[in-house]
């Protein structure tokens, strides 16, 4: 084949278009127009909200994992929270019950020491105030340690009342504590009056299992005395000042075949709660000493007159 024959254009497999750069140009030119135009005149806006409507199933289907995830997340921190906050409230819970319990034991114990004050105030004798620290260790007394002793005045057989009535005695004196033992201990005795009748009697601690309390021993089953009389110190004994509640009679039991009567009493004071007391100075530390009377006056005879005119003769 002549060699003028041949066509000398590419075949359209390697026909090239327009510049790579006149592209960019164009589409950019394009691009800006349509911007611009959105912009004023909205003219994307139909296109817009096709693509969007066509789009949303897509998009709500690709989101489904990632809400699923959140979700789980969102149920795990509020699981975690609940349980924070219900721990929170139980601990408060925990605090509150304790604070109010604290609360009614100082209200408790704020009434009885107002009722201890009045009692102080009632009491001529100079007294100072103590806080029960345990009971003795002995199980077979009953005997209490207050944090009182020798260092702050506190003297031998000082008496020992509550806000109620006497308690009991100091029994021993430590540099820093002493042992009060109470007036239902099977040893302790103490002088007292009837309120109602004026009679003195004697009433002696009578521990039992039924409960502790006191017994007037030696009175005759004649005497007048009645289930409900109020027993207070007489005062004859030098120690206890007189006028301070004891006991109530709680009762009489009066047998034909007995000449005495078995007297019941319940003390007044805590014996088993008292945990604020008063130690109350004893009547002999401010009564004047007894007079001192010479051996060989107490020896002399006494002297009788025999009769008028006689001398006086001493008596045998």
């Amino acid at each position: 084949m002549p060699l003028g024959t041949l066509d000398r254009t590419p075949p359209p497999f390697f026909k090239q278009g327009p510049s790579a750069l006149s592209k960019l140009v164009v589409f950019s030119a394009l691009a800006l127009f349509l911007m611009v135009a959105d912009q004023r005149f909205g003219v994307a806006q139909p296109l817009r909200s096709v693509l969007a409507t066509v789009l949303y199933p897509l998009q709500w289907l690709v989101m489904q994992p990632v809400d699923a995830v959140r979700q789980v997340g969102d149920y795990a921190s509020t699981v975690h929270a609940a349980r924070q906050t219900e721990a929170e409230a139980r601990r408060q819970l925990a605090d509150q019950a304790q604070r109010s319990l604290q609360v009614e034991q100082l209200a408790l114990e704020n009434e009885r020491l107002r009722a201890l004050l009045a009692m102080r105030d009632r009491v001529q004798t100079s007294a100072v105030g103590a806080q029960v620290l345990y009971d003795a260790a002995d199980p077979y007394s009953r005997k209490v340690i207050i944090d009182r002793g020798q260092a702050q005045g506190i003297e031998l057989g000082s008496p020992v009342i509550d806000d109620l009535g006497v308690l009991g005695q100091v029994t021993r004196v430590y540099p820093l504590v002493s042992e009060v033992t109470l007036l239902v201990d099977r040893d302790q005795s103490i002088p007292v009056l009837n309120a109602r009748t004026g009679v003195r009697n004697v009433a002696f601690g009578q521990p039992g299992v039924q409960g502790d309390g006191l017994e007037l021993r030696y009175t005759l089953a004649n005497a007048d005395i009645n289930e409900g009389d109020l027993l207070t110190t007489s005062g004859v004994d030098g120690v206890y000042p007189p006028g301070l509640p004891v006991a109530r009679v709680i009762s009489v039991e009066r047998r034909a075949e007995s000449t005495f009567s078995r007297i019941l009493c319940e003390p007044l004071a805590r014996t088993d709660g008292a945990l604020h007391v008063l130690v109350l100075t004893p009547l002999t530390s401010s009564q004047p000493a007894r007079p001192e009377v010479d051996s060989a006056q107490a020896r002399a005879p006494l002297i009788r007159r025999a009769g008028p005119g006689r001398p006086e003769e001493p008596r045998p």
